[in-house]
């Protein structure tokens, strides 16, 4: 059996990157980086984002600024590849804020119903 030869190959040597007809032309592996890949890290930051957040509605808004700045770590970390969690995270930043602008809200209603009450 004979292939057609190419026109620009006068020597009828097999060109680099030329495949024969009737066999299947694999990828090779992939390159060697030079080192080992770091471990992705887990989402304990995240989920304690959420849990600092959610404890953030009950307890003070202190809690949860602690929440929304480990959701921001989080969150940032996720969004680089080093770990996981994005949604966790982002999820904890929310909560975290509408803790806070909560307990301030209940804190200024709670200092105007003393006001209120002083002022009779």
């Amino acid at each position: 059996m004979t292939y057609p030869q190419d026109p620009n190959n006068p020597y009828g040597q097999q060109q680099y990157g030329y495949q024969q007809p009737g066999y299947p032309q694999y990828p090779g592996y992939p390159g060697y980086a030079g080192g080992l890949q770091q471990p992705q890290e887990g989402s304990g930051l995240a989920v304690g984002s959420l849990v600092c957040s959610i404890l953030g509605l009950v307890l003070c808004f202190a809690v949860g600024i602690a929440g929304i700045i480990m959701g921001h770590i989080a969150y940032g970390k996720a969004k680089r590849g080093v770990a996981d969690g994005q949604g966790i995270a982002l999820a904890g930043i929310i909560i975290g804020y509408c803790a806070v602008a909560l307990n301030i809200g209940l804190f200024a209603f709670f200092i105007g119903i003393g006001a209120l009450g002083a002022w009779r």
